[in-house]
This record gives structure tokens, sequence and C-alpha cells, in this order.
């Protein structure tokens, strides 16, 4: 090792920080582990939120950029407000009404309920799905056989009905064409005309394939008894007019349902986008409360770099009494603990970057979550590391230049 009076080198002082390490190598390691397991939660944590967030976004998307969902509003009874939905104002002619909205390219009424499903084969219980016949299309579903009803069927409440892949498999076994099959929905004949192709899970996380399609109509009239909907399902001819056509919906209803200047909604009008923004928000958050908790391992691992590095100047107090009588600065010596810290915590870093992004990669093919490593947790964990560094090797650095060369080389 070389020493002048005026300057020693970086290279110098980075070879001698990788010596000292070397001689303690068990030491730094698992002083580095400290380091290693956070910077990789903070990784993981990341990954699974980001992942989750482009799972909702491109289920979402799946589903039509282009959509317009209106919902009825909520009620209050006795003081208990009854949330969204609990209200009974949208009706058939609403929706017809909304035919006539510029830019709605199909509309579909909306009235769901569950029921048990009997077959000669099996039972199940799920959900009844009424709806237009415009739905498929709007929701641009496949049809893996027969066909989907049509405006007819939905006029005359049609007994009939299109089943989702799981509802198939479960009452007339997986890979069979029930078409033409009759099935019972609490008690009343219907017959299947159709099977769905499988869609897997929605953004919410419902099965979008246990369900049975019938015509909204016959939900009214043959299962319920009622005369109201449950949503109203509206595509825009061109996702540009998405808003305008909201903002259209909206002022319509009100106007159909009375209500004056200042009165509150009596439905809710929502578009896809504005459910992705909720949804990824939502998932963002997570995430980073997520990583914010993994990230106190790392304040962990800093605390033991402190420790190890204060270990470290009282080992080599003679060390540092010698080098300065040869002539090394205090900045010098500063410079070299600082160096090794900044060392121990970047190799751990890098070493906690890999951890992170194979635990990710596991928990991708194992066990089929969604992850995405991206840039900005690599970039986010690593400077993380480069600060735990540079903020706990600060104090022992300081301490041994602080150190009396005389002091130093006296000390037993």
């Amino acid at each position: 090792m070389t020493t002048t009076s005026r300057q020693i080198s970086l290279g110098t002082i980075l070879m001698t920080a990788l010596e000292a390490l070397r001689r303690n190598a068990l030491r730094s390691g698992l002083t580095a582990l400290g380091i290693i397991i956070g910077v990789g939660a903070v990784i993981v944590m990341m990954a699974i939120g980001d992942g989750a967030r482009q799972s909702i976004e491109s289920r979402i998307r799946s589903a039509g950029t282009n959509l317009v969902i209106v919902m009825p509003g909520s009620a209050t009874v006795g003081g208990a407000r009854l949330g969204q939905g609990a209200m009974t104002t949208l009706d058939a002619a609403d929706a017809e009404a909304l035919r006539q909205v510029p830019g709605v390219a199909a509309v579909s009424p909306g009235v769901n309920t569950r029921g048990q499903i009997v077959a000669s084969a099996g039972n199940w219980s799920t959900q009844i799905q009424g709806a237009g016949d415009e739905l498929a299309t709007i929701r641009s579903w496949s049809i893996d056989s027969g066909s989907f009803f049509s405006a007819g069927d939905v006029t005359r409440a049609a007994k009939i009905a299109v089943l989702g892949a799981v509802v198939r498999d479960q009452v007339f076994g997986a890979g069979t064409d029930p078409t033409g099959e009759t099935v019972r929905i609490s008690n009343q004949p219907f017959t299947v005309i159709g099977v769905l192709a499988r869609k897997g899970q929605s953004a919410t996380g419902q099965d979008q394939d246990d369900t049975v399609i019938v015509p909204y109509t016959s939900v009214q009239k043959r299962l319920t008894g009622t005369t109201h909907l449950g949503s109203i399902t509206i595509s825009a001819a061109d996702e540009t007019q998405v808003t305008s056509v909201a903002q259209a919906v909206g002022t319509v209803l009100r106007q159909r349902h009375n209500l004056v200047p200042g009165e509150p909604d009596d439905f809710t009008v929502r578009t896809l986008e504005e459910m992705a923004s909720v949804m990824t928000s939502t998932t963002t958050t997570l995430s980073y409360l997520l990583a914010s908790v993994a990230a106190v391992s790392l304040l962990v691992g800093g605390i033991g770099v402190t420790n190890i590095m204060l270990v470290s100047v009282t080992e080599r107090t003679r060390e540092i009494g010698l080098r300065m009588s040869l002539g090394a600065r205090r900045i010098d010596v500063r410079r070299q603990f600082l160096v090794e810290a900044l060392v121990l915590s970047l190799a751990g870093g890098l070493a906690g970057i890999a951890l992170g992004v194979g635990a990710a990669w596991v928990l991708s093919a194992g066990l089929h979550w969604t992850t995405a490593v991206s840039v900005r947790a690599v970039a986010l964990s690593f400077g993380c590391a480069f600060a735990i560094g540079a903020f706990f090797g600060w104090v022992p650095a300081r301490r041994a230049a602080a150190l009396n060369p005389i002091d130093a080389l006296r000390y037993e």
C-alpha cells in the first residue's frame, strides 16, 4: 500500500478496502446478508405489485376500452345507507332511451340473480346473468358451440340459455356439446342454445365462465318477478367518444328520472378507464406499502454495516495511527472506511437484486403468480443500497478519521 503526504488514489483505497473485507470474509458476508435480504424483498414485493397492476389492466382492456356501465344508485332507509345498486330506478325504457344517445353503438340491459342449474347429468349453483341480445357483441365474446340468443328471444322472454364453460363442465361433463338439451333453472325449464368460449377470471377475480346467460326479460318474468334493471352495459362507437357518451348518458337519465339541479344522481355511470385507474391506483399503493415493509430489513442491514465498521475501526486503530504517521490525511482515512462500507453495501445490493429477480421468477413459474420486475424497482433497490452504505458508513469513517495518531499507535 502506497501513501503520500498529498493524496492517496481512489484505486489504492478501493484495493485496500477489498483486502480488508477479504480478511474478514465470513463477517463481511454475514453483514451483507441483511442488505441482500432487504434488496431482494423490496424487488419481490414491487414485482408482485407491478404484476398485479398489469394483470388488472390487461383484463380490463380485454373487456373493451369503449364500455360504459350504468348501475343503480344508493338508497338510504331509516338512516342506513344501503350502498350502490340498492335503488330500483333503472328500467328497460331507460335502456331504450340510451340507444338514441349520439355515439352509442349498442346497449344491453342486465339483471342478475343466482339459481340452481339442474340437468340429467348433474346440478350446479351459479350466477344467472340476464342480458340483451347485443351483450356478446359488446363484450366480444366467442361462442364455443351453438349460438347466442336474438332480439326476438328477448322480446318474448324465451326460456333459452347460453352456458359458461364451467357450468357446462359441471352439469354435462367437460368437452360435451349440450346444445338442444334442457336444464332447469329454479324449477323452470330452459333450452341450452350455446356454450361460451372460456374467458377466465375478470379483473375483479370473478370466474367469467361460471355463469349462465339468458334474456334479461326471462329473468324478470320467469325467475325474479321484477321489472327494474341491475345494470345497463353500453358500447361507444369509438374509444375517443367514451367520455362524451358517459356524460350524455348521465344527462339523459337525469332528465328521465326528473332530477332537479342539485339533486344527487340515483344512478352511477362508470367507464372501464375509470375502473382501471381506481384499481391500478390501489395495487400501486399496495405494492409501495409492501415494499416499505420490506425496506425495514434494509434499515436493519444498514445498522449492521455501522456496527461492523465500528468494530473494524477499533480493531485497526494501530493501523490507522501508522498510516497517519506516514502522511495519510484524515480525509484519506475517512474515504478508506467509507469506501469499505460502500463496497459492502453495493455488493449486497447486487446479490440482493439477483435474489429478488430469481425469487420473482420462481413465484411466476412455480406458483403462477403474475410478477413484473421493472427497471424502476431495480434502480430504487440499488440506490437504497448505495444510500445505506454512504449513510451508515459515514459515522465509522468519521470516527476513524478523528483518531489521534499518537494515541492510535499506543492502542493495545
